[in-house]
């Protein structure tokens, strides 16, 4: 064998020697403190949510629109249409979208501890759930863009969800992770309450691309993260600013949506 076929096959014997080891550590730290639930004090088996909890969630499966991520009712096969009447009738300027599970009172308690209650392990356990929903997005994707928070708001929660969702997923699937591509540029009131029109116009101009986003995203495919989808106003709006600085394309997943985001008052 050649000098650096024997190179190779140390080097690749130290991998597995080193990753074994951490997985030993692991399962004994496991036996030692046995890692608790997210959703309460309770051990699991592997840090996540009790098995209660686990089963409340709705999750999306396919089929579901190409367009804005909304279940289909059935399976209609190969010849079925990919995208629901109300994107093909009025599509999103995003391209695509993806939610991990529907947004009721089960997912909405989560969100909120995670949102509002600075409980950040859920960050990881998110970006594994949309990691899951948007695979075949995240295959194709160049780097992904988290929704920012202006500058006041970031303040008083401390951090963005958006942001601690984005930067594992990223890592986990090798890509660029751009958290300053976009800001927020106005401090717009909270879209809780208001209708699809009053939610777009809210945030219409509320995004930008920064000069150093702009040469990181031209001719790219972007991935935008989002915690929830209700009407796509906000999505869209980060998927204008993207696309006026040059972004190929722009799909966008979210933790969870709303069942009928389309139907709310327009």
């Amino acid at each position: 064998m050649q000098d650096g076929g024997w190179r190779r096959a140390w080097e690749g014997a130290g991998r597995q020697l080193r990753d074994a080891g951490r997985g030993l550590g692991r399962s004994l730290a496991d036996l030692i403190l046995p890692p608790l639930a997210h959703d309460s004090p309770e051990a699991t088996a592997a840090a996540g949510l009790t098995p209660d909890a686990w089963s409340r969630i709705r999750f999306l499966e396919a089929p579901v629109c190409d367009g804005c991520g909304a279940a289909f009712e059935f399976d209609g096969g190969a010849f079925a249409e990919t995208r629901c009447a109300a994107c093909l009738a009025q599509p999103y300027l995003f391209q695509r979208a993806r939610a991990a599970c529907i947004y009721d009172d089960h997912s909405r308690r989560l969100i909120l501890r995670f949102k509002h209650g600075d409980q950040q392990q859920f960050a990881s356990l998110f970006a594994r759930w949309i990691g899951r929903a948007a695979a075949d997005l995240i295959q194709e994707a160049d780097a992904v863009v988290p929704v920012p928070l202006h500058p006041l708001r970031l303040l008083s929660r401390r951090f963005n969800q958006a942001a601690e969702i984005a930067r594992p997923l990223a890592r986990h699937a090798r890509l660029d992770y751009l958290p300053d591509a976009l800001v927020r540029t106005s401090h717009t009131a909270s879209q809780g309450g208001k209708s699809r029109r009053g939610r777009r116009l809210n945030v219409r101009k509320a995004f930008a691309a920064t000069e150093a986003g702009r040469r990181r995203i031209k001719g790219r495919r972007i991935l935008l993260i989002d915690d929830v989808l209700t009407t796509g106003a906000t999505g869209e709006a980060c998927a204008r600013a993207l696309i006026e600085a040059g972004a190929r394309s722009v799909d966008l997943a979210v933790i969870a949506r709303v069942r009928n985001a389309r139907e709310l008052t327009m």
